[in-house]
């Protein structure tokens, strides 16, 4: 599929999960297989303020693409200059977010409040758009809350105003991420737009990506919480709709290599105080379904340097 003029070799995305999707979690994922990776989301005030902690979140590197930037905000102006000052970090895409469900965003008017106004959203995407060279895609939700499920709507908006691609999420903002999500509303989206829509929410494993692609009818499938501690779902993805071959159960010697590697490469980016304090809670996701996993976890909230991390491993491993 191609996303504008963007081509997309596989089925299977990394979701922008802030806090998570960083430099060196994409990195990871598309080594794995991720066919397109969407970095955290960042504030378009903050970026036209350049503020340092906004414009080191646009940092990418050729090992990810392709790449895309999403940022956040509700004033078009301001949305479409933070897209072009971030063309200096060479993305492939700008995408919008209109799904974040957090307060501090959403409360401000930003992320899901836009799909509370249609129209707004098509102001947004056109003003992104005329101010970019590379293909400008949307993330968003079923809808607010269940009394103004519009995601067909504001997907048609955004269609109509430039966008390359449309993301859903199926869950309303009030829902944040506890029911199971309405794939339904994937397939009506995906009915009703001719650019290629990328389907979102509960695909915690191959099984579930190859049902949501047949299900939705869908281009891409995005996954969020399913890769945290996960990157292999990747490979499972690709493995299960390319050669129709059953995924492999990934050993715990496996798993703590590849935990051992994206934190080496946290530290190599953000240097170790960070690095380490940001790794706690990827030990944590690795360590699911280890024996002693409780008491493992435990032991990842007190992580302060690399060489803790790697006894803590060796004691994982015996």
């Amino acid at each position: 599929m191609k996303i504008g003029n963007v081509e997309i070799n596989g089925v299977a995305a990394l979701a922008p999960m802030a806090g998570v999707a960083d430099r060196a979690f994409r990195e990871l994922c598309v080594d794995f297989g991720a066919a397109y990776v969407v970095g955290e989301m960042v504030s378009a005030k903050g970026i036209t303020y350049n503020n340092d902690k906004s414009l080191e979140l646009l940092e990418m590197s050729d090992k990810e693409r392709p790449c895309a930037i999403q940022l956040f905000g509700y004033e078009p102006d301001v949305m479409a200059r933070a897209a072009e000052i971030s063309l200096k970090f060479k993305p492939d895409i700008i995408d919008i977010n209109m799904g974040c469900p957090a307060p501090k965003i959403a409360l401000n008017g930003s992320g899901s409040a836009l799909m509370k106004n249609p129209d707004l959203c098509g102001k947004i995407v056109e003003a992104v758009k005329n101010a970019v060279d590379v293909p400008v895609t949307v993330k968003i939700r079923k809808g607010w809350d269940n009394n103004s499920v519009n995601a067909v709507e504001v997907a048609k908006i955004c269609e109509q105003a430039g966008a390359s691609a449309v993301a859903v999420h199926g869950r309303t903002r009030q829902q944040q991420y506890m029911p199971p999500a309405d794939w339904e509303i994937i397939k009506q989206v995906k009915q009703a737009v001719k650019i290629p829509v990328i389907g979102n929410g509960d695909i915690t494993n191959a099984y579930l990506a190859v049902k949501m692609l047949e299900e939705t009818g869908c281009d891409l499938v995005m996954i969020g919480r399913g890769a945290l501690g996960n990157p292999f779902i990747f490979r499972e993805i690709n493995m299960l709709t390319e050669h129709e071959r059953v995924p492999l159960e990934v050993s715990n010697t496996e798993r703590i290599a590849v935990l051992l590697r994206h934190i080496q490469k946290l530290c190599e980016y953000k240097g170790e105080v960070i690095g380490m304090k940001e790794a706690r809670k990827h030990a944590a996701w690795y360590f699911k379904g280890i024996h002693g996993a409780a008491s493992l976890r435990k032991k990842a909230g007190t992580l302060n340097t690399f060489d803790d991390l790697i006894e803590l491993c060796k004691e994982a491993l015996n």
